[in-house]
């Protein structure tokens, strides 16, 4: 059983969901946002639904009732979902019907419509010529939606956080020199669905020199015992929503060029932290982290944004980087996650996932930010 025991939430937020989509679609100047099988159709409506050659998709108008089009042989698809709840049309088709036509058809003949972002060009190709022209992108409409939790959400979000600091807690029973980090991340990835996840979305393993590449994911490279080692580690609690976690271990005593800038990594991550609050923008997080470690002089060790968005999906919006001027909002949740890399040598990153409060932020993940030693 996941850590919150449940598979979706109550029809009403699904309810919710979409009454807000409709509105903000009429206020974009939409008639229709046309959702395809992805985050932001589990989001809507709870369907775990994948995208094949034949068209799903949920049709909400800016007036009216909305309507999801599936094959019929789909439609099982559908059980698990909040759809059967719901106010909306249930349009089934057969192979040799014209399914696009049937998720377009009450909308008029040159309707003004936005797809999301998951939908593949197989549908989003016939989709545009029988509207006569490019679809909008749906992104800046659901994002409204996506990027501010509401309180279910932010109930998994914190249930998330805690199982996956359970497996960072349980590191040492794994991580020990003359293993490889493949062999390591088998065992964390096990950890992290019997901790509550309904499974393992990624397990980054960098060990000495593969700690210093921020994407590496695990090898057969084998651990030894002066090695600084990066776990980032993460996946979905049912409903669906996503832990991200990054700790840095060593063993014995790590040399003082490491113990310094591992400092400095400690003091910019908490000061980013410390920067969360409702008015200032994601850029000025990102800032924050940057700033006390540009002072330090490691600013080049520091290559990638200082955080991303999470919920159904792993990375989404807000993105906290340099550029991006959204107003952070409460309830917006994302990671704060500088980190420093020697390329060629060892690598160090720290990562919690915050959630914006009404006066500053909260912080998901609770396990000690020092330089573990094993």
């Amino acid at each position: 059983m996941s850590a919150t025991g449940q598979e979706r939430f109550p029809t009403e937020v699904y309810r919710h969901r979409i009454g807000r989509a409709a509105e903000l679609a009429g206020e974009a100047g939409l008639d229709a946002l046309i959702v395809s099988p992805g985050p932001d159709l589990r989001y809507l409506v709870g369907s775990r639904a994948d995208t094949f050659e034949r068209l799903t998709a949920l049709v909400i108008p800016a007036a009216g009732t909305p309507s999801l089009t599936v094959a019929r042989l789909e439609l099982a698809s559908l059980t698990t979902s909040a759809v059967g709840d719901l106010d909306i049309e249930v349009r089934d088709w057969v192979d040799g019907e014209d399914a696009h036509a049937l998720a377009l058809a009450g909308l008029g003949s040159r309707p003004r419509v936005a797809v999301s972002d998951a939908m593949p060009a197989l549908h989003l190709v016939p989709i545009a010529e029988r509207v006569g022209t490019t679809p909008d992108l749906a992104t800046p409409v659901l994002r409204e939606l996506r990027m501010v939790k509401d309180d279910a959400e932010i109930e998994v979000l914190r249930a998330a956080g805690a199982a996956i600091d359970r497996v960072h807690a349980r590191m040492g029973d794994w991580l020990r020199p003359g293993r490889t980090e493949a062999a390591v991340a088998d065992d964390i990835a096990a950890a992290i669905v019997a901790e509550g996840h309904s499974a393992a979305a990624f397990v980054i393993v960098g060990s000495g020199p593969n700690g210093a590449d921020p994407h590496h994911e695990h090898s057969d490279r084998v651990i030894t015992d002066s090695d600084i080692v990066v776990i980032d580690i993460g996946g979905p609690v049912e409903p669906g929503y996503n832990s991200d976690s990054t700790r840095t271990y060593c063993f014995g005593t790590p040399a003082t060029d490491v113990v310094d800038a591992y400092a400095a990594l400690q003091a910019a991550q908490r000061t980013a932290v410390d920067a969360v609050r409702p008015g200032v923008t994601a850029e000025s997080i990102d800032a924050a982290a940057r700033e006390v470690l540009v002072a330090a002089g490691l600013g080049e060790q520091f290559i990638h944004r200082t955080g991303h968005g999470i919920g159904l999906s792993v990375h989404e919006e807000p993105y906290i980087v340099a550029g991006n001027e959204i107003v952070l909002r409460s309830r917006m949740a994302f990671s704060v996650e500088p980190g420093v890399y020697f390329r060629g040598q060892w690598g160090a990153r720290i990562e919690d996932i915050v959630v914006v409060t009404d006066d500053g932020g909260e912080s998901l993940n609770n396990r000690p930010h020092d330089l573990v030693a094993l």
